[in-house]
């Protein structure tokens, strides 16, 4: 059984004069997208390659204050980011939700004393209300301690979120599409330049090599790491470069504990690296922070990144993490601004903004900065640097709007997993957490009238299969089995390369059909 699927997302009209582009298909781009889209205005954005291919989907996976920012006196993106932490829970519980952090204390490195102080500004700086607080672990009686070198006696526990980063941005992006807005993916923006009461863009296909011109009020520079070389070669602004490309890099090994637990763990270096459960029978392990030269696409986690990871929490483990137990790498490019900080990792991860104009008209943003945590405050405070251009514009709202299949209440979670499997009995095992955990809500209308696995249509493997494939490439933008297997999931650690290649095959014959 195959059921008829809604149409496809439209493409931009070549026609309307837009009120807002944006440049950069990231968290920041399409939070800016959903939130300018929700108060109005006619939005379009570009994506030269795929949503969230680049920072956007290396990040640790994470809705957090940043604790280690405490030491760096950042005490307001802290609390903003604490504060944010909680809003973005409850908008979006199918794809982010509350984990408990285990951070040993290390004789010899920052004093017990110290770790308590941080923790408790940790607790009440941003107003916790959702999460628990940190308490003192025995690490001796804790099942926590059951993985550590047995001198970790002692240790402290804090709450903070899990989120799947790459489906946060795809799903904002849905949200804008849902108000109104255009978004074009593998579509670079290649010059703009201010013309009769407009900017005229020119966009080019990056697969197809097809030009065309769209017009627009605004413009936003969200591109992330590339965010100087759109400045300047594409909008040929004359200015000095203003970010500092930082790169950080992850590892991901066989399951190296059983509990639910994350480590914080502590380095000699000052530097702190996550230990955290991934994907079930899985660990991921970052990050990194070191200065990134040439294009940010090419990031990749060195030998020596993956050894410092592997080095870093072995410190900690009664058995040491080899070589062999990697199974895969990947980095990211952090767009931080360029405080003149002499170490990467003191960099700060505040998002700064820069507004150019001619003549109090033809605004042009520039988004310096940034972290996941707190892409729907930098939307909002984007908005405020246009209002001045777009006086009718809505008020916020984004604050309490669940994203795409996220309308319920997050202590509902299990329940609704469970009713999902009980109304679909054929997903069995995982499959029903792993498509609720993706699509919450809306697993319903992907389903559909199906009442077996045969009416999932093409199993490609890993519980993956044509009817979810299709809705990927139908609604999500996915176009290459890479824009499934590694951002819209992460079934590329199970999926073996004939798997894969199938796969390919059936997206390219499905797109030329």
């Amino acid at each position: 059984m195959r059921e008829p699927m809604p149409p496809p997302i439209p493409d931009a009209d070549p026609q309307t004069v837009y009120d807002l582009l944006i440049v950069g298909g990231g968290v920041n781009g399409c939070g800016i997208a959903r939130d300018a889209a929700g108060r109005g205005l006619r939005v379009a954005l570009c994506e030269m390659g795929d949503l969230a291919q680049g920072t956007s989907s290396a990040s640790t996976k994470l809705f957090h204050g940043g604790l280690r920012y405490l030491e760096h006196y950042e005490f307001r993106l802290v609390r903003e980011s604490l504060i944010e932490r909680e809003v973005l829970l409850q908008a979006m519980p199918h794809i982010a939700w509350p984990m408990r952090f285990v951070l040993p204390h290390h004789a010899g490195l920052r004093p017990a004393w110290l770790l308590r102080a941080g923790l408790f500004l940790y607790d009440h700086l941003g107003g916790r209300k959702l999460l628990p607080p940190s308490r003192a672990l025995d690490l001796r009686r804790d099942p926590a301690g059951g993985p550590l070198q047995d001198r970790f006696r002692k240790g402290f526990e804090y709450s903070d979120c899990w989120v799947d980063d790459s489906r946060l941005v795809v799903l904002n992006a849905r949200a804008a599409v849902d108000l109104g807005a255009t978004i074009r993916t593998r579509t670079k923006l290649t010059a703009a330049r201010r013309a009769s009461g407009v900017w005229e863009a020119e966009l080019q296909g990056t697969c197809s090599g097809a030009t065309t011109t769209l017009r627009t009020k605004a413009i936003v520079n969200a591109a992330g790491p590339w965010v100087d070389e759109v400045l300047g070669q594409r909008l040929a602004a004359n200015a000095a470069p203003r970010v500092r490309l930082v790169r950080g890099s992850h590892i991901v090994t066989r399951r190296l504990f059983r509990h639910d637990r994350c480590y914080i763990f502590q380095n000699a270096d000052g530097r702190i690296v996550f230990a955290i459960p991934y994907e079930r029978d899985f660990t991921l392990i970052g990050t990194t922070d070191v200065d990134h030269e040439g294009d940010p696409g090419d990031a990749a986690c060195t030998t020596h990144e993956a050894d410092y990871l592997r080095d870093a929490v072995s410190e900690y483990l009664k058995e040491p993490i080899q070589p062999e137990d990697i199974v895969w790498t990947y980095a990211g490019v952090r767009p931080l601004y360029d405080d003149g900080t002499s170490a990467a990792s003191a960099a700060s991860r505040d998002y700064t903004l820069e507004v150019q104009d001619r003549d109090n008209a033809l605004p042009l943003v520039n988004v310096f900065g940034g972290k996941i945590t707190t892409y729907r405050r930098l939307a909002e405070a984007v908005m405020a640097k246009l209002h001045p251009y777009f006086p009718d514009m809505g008020g916020r709202w984004t604050a309490g709007a669940p994203l795409p299949g996220g309308n319920f209440p997050l202590a509902e979670d299990a329940a609704r997993i469970a009713g999902l499997q009980a109304a679909y009995p054929f997903l069995e095992g995982d499959w029903a957490q792993r498509l609720w955990r993706a699509y919450g809500t809306e697993c319903a209308t992907l389903l559909g009238g199906a009442q077996s696995r045969t009416d999932m249509g093409e199993d490609f493997g890993a519980s993956l299969t044509e009817r979810e494939v299709r809705w990927l490439m139908q609604h999500e933008w996915a176009e290459t089995a890479a824009d499934i297997l590694w951002r819209r999931s992460k079934l590329g650690l199970r999926l073996d390369q004939a798997q894969q290649e199938r796969l390919a095959a059936w997206m390219e014959q499905a797109r030329t059909a």
